[in-house]
């Protein structure tokens, strides 16, 4: 098994800040990307914060089984491998920011249905701290492109979900 940094993955720098969240949420709507109810309540929400200042993020996209698990694995066991294999969490303002940069992300659907409980197909799902313990408030944002629409959404999962081991996950490589 081919792990983290012998294994395929891709990296991106990505500046973040400099945006408040009217203006983040101003901004994907003049490119017409779409946000479930999750996102929308993430975004509202007071925990969800941005930076005055821009930054720039080295980040890095690889699979549940790129950190060492064929079988899948939880949020917290994932976690914690990246900690050791040297990546951090996102700062949640990434996943707008994100969405904004990468417009050119392939089709999630193609003759793979959403299946309930599971992380969509196509769908890459950013690393970042749990701002909630409440099962019922999103733990995050991930990316999606359906039938040609570019969407920001958030989800919700519990400590004991499993992650299939081809899902896909960002992380921090460090700030620039």
């Amino acid at each position: 098994m081919r792990i983290y940094t012998d294994c395929q993955f891709i990296t991106r720098t990505i500046k973040v800040g400099e945006l408040t969240k009217s203006q983040l949420i101003q901004k994907l709507k003049q490119r017409s990307i779409l946000m479930n109810e999750y996102a929308k309540r993430l975004l509202s929400d007071d925990k969800f914060t941005t930076s005055d200042t821009k930054y720039s993020l080295k980040i890095v996209e690889l699979t549940v089984e790129n950190l060492g698990f064929p079988n899948g694995s939880t949020m917290p066991q994932i976690f914690k491998r990246a900690s050791e294999l040297g990546l951090e969490l996102c700062p949640l303002e990434l996943g707008p920011h994100l969405r904004l940069e990468y417009l050119n992300q392939p089709e999630g659907n193609k003759g793979n249905p959403s299946q309930k409980h599971k992380a969509p197909s196509g769908s890459i799902t950013i690393a970042s701290e749990i701002v909630s313990e409440d099962d019922y408030f999103p733990k995050g944002f991930y990316l999606r492109k359906i039938n040609g629409v570019l969407w920001l959404r958030a989800y919700i999962a519990d400590d004991l979900h499993v992650w299939n081991p081809d899902d896909h996950f960002i992380f921090c490589q460090q700030q620039i």
